[in-house]
């Protein structure tokens, strides 16, 4: 390693180079090899008339030895590299974080070089202080991440606002990744539907008694009443009046939970309090959304094969998912520890099953169940109208 190694990572001439770009080519091989070239590194930049300064050096060599020696933490190496003074904190006071760098989408990337020209200018002009900075200087760190901050919420000449950008690009991303998953697996439950050698047929008396009791429920204070509301997005709007249509709404919302519970007297103080625990309606709704598209299409997909009369319990239910051929497991799924989460989660969802009819007081899989689970997870996973 040497300063032409140094001077090519970084894109720079040697004249140009930065304390971070030093830095960041050190990272990238190994740190014995870092150490070695260091002094080496050190002599050319002052040859060249871009000595950085001692701070600079002491630092580098005391990380690639705490590096070599095991005792670091990447939290120690990113502090290290964000003292270089042009190096974005990675995660901000206002809890902001950088995607990482092969993770970054065009504006990300676009947003993270427009914020690294923006401290290199800063710190030509004596406004950032890497020294205070390596030494570890509190006020100088403080005023690191407040411009950080600053930046972020500034809108540049365009109107874009950095923060809100990268978030709405995240977003995007996530969301478009989401359809495409939800897409996939509706397909694969239409396939699975289709080779069945017989489809259910609507138990008619079954579904009024359960939708008449759904009804009762939806309309009492409480859980379980206000968890199906959230799911189904009943606080939002009004409920059918259809009972096929109400019921397969709910069902429908267990798989796929449209909004989040209503806020009540004192909720604003609880969200912002991040000791406090969450109540056991919001760990139902969590349990609800956490549990993943191949695992609801294996249940469903299983339950639909074996028909009604069969156990339908959390246990049950995550055996169920392991033992599928209808998804691609990874190696270990079946694993204590997996069939343990699956199992819990699932017990949210047995649970509300049960006030739908959908299960019965021993947990077995009713004749109405067994008709709407499918029509249920379609209507989850088909796009909003």
């Amino acid at each position: 390693m040497d300063l032409d190694f140094v001077s090519r990572h970084a894109g720079r001439p040697v004249a140009a180079l930065t304390r971070r770009d030093v830095a960041r080519a050190l990272l990238v091989v190994p740190s014995g090899v870092a150490l070695v070239g260091l002094p080496d590194i050190k002599r050319a930049m002052i040859a060249a008339g871009n000595p950085l300064t001692p701070v600079f050096w002491d630092t580098a060599r005391s990380t690639l030895s705490s590096i070599e020696s095991g005792a670091a933490t990447i939290g120690d190496v990113q502090r290290w590299l964000e003292a270089s003074g042009t190096e974005p904190i990675l995660l901000t006071p206002g809890y902001f974080v950088w995607p990482e760098e092969d993770e970054r989408g065009p504006v990300a990337a676009e947003m993270y070089d427009l914020f690294v020209a923006h401290l290199e200018r800063l710190l030509q002009a004596g406004e950032i202080d890497p020294d205070a900075l390596a030494r570890g200087d509190q006020a100088a760190r403080k005023a690191y991440e407040d411009l950080q901050e600053q930046w972020l919420n500034t809108p540049l000449p365009d109107g874009r606002v950095p923060g809100f950008s990268v978030s709405d690009e995240q977003d995007e991303e996530l969301f478009s990744a989401w359809d495409e998953e939800e897409a996939f697996a509706l397909s694969e439950l239409h396939r699975i539907l289709e080779a069945l050698p017989r489809s259910p047929e609507l138990p008619a008396a079954d579904l009024a008694v359960a939708a008449a009791r759904l009804r009762e429920i939806l309309d009492l204070p409480g859980y379980p009443g206000n968890v199906l509301r959230a799911c189904a997005g009943f606080d939002e709007q009004p409920q059918p009046e259809d009972d096929e249509e109400l019921w397969v709404s709910v069902a429908a919302g267990i798989a796929g939970p449209i909004s989040d519970l209503a806020d009540g007297p004192g909720d604003e103080a609880v969200f912002f309090d991040l000791d406090a625990e969450l109540g056991h309606e919001d760990m139902v709704l969590g349990n609800l959304c956490a549990i993943q598209h191949a695992d609801w299409l294996a249940a469903v997909a299983a339950l639909a094969r074996l028909g009604p009369g069969v156990l339908a319990s959390p246990e049950r239910l995550a055996r169920l998912v392991a033992e599928s051929e209808d998804i691609d497991l990874e190696l270990g799924h079946e694993e204590d520890d997996d069939l343990g989460t699956t199992e819990r989660l699932f017990g949210s969802v047995v649970f509300l099953w049960g006030y739908l009819g959908i299960v019965d007081d021993s947990d077995v899989l009713t004749p109405l169940g067994w008709w709407g689970l499918p029509k249920a997870l379609e209507r989850a996973w088909s796009p909003a109208d």
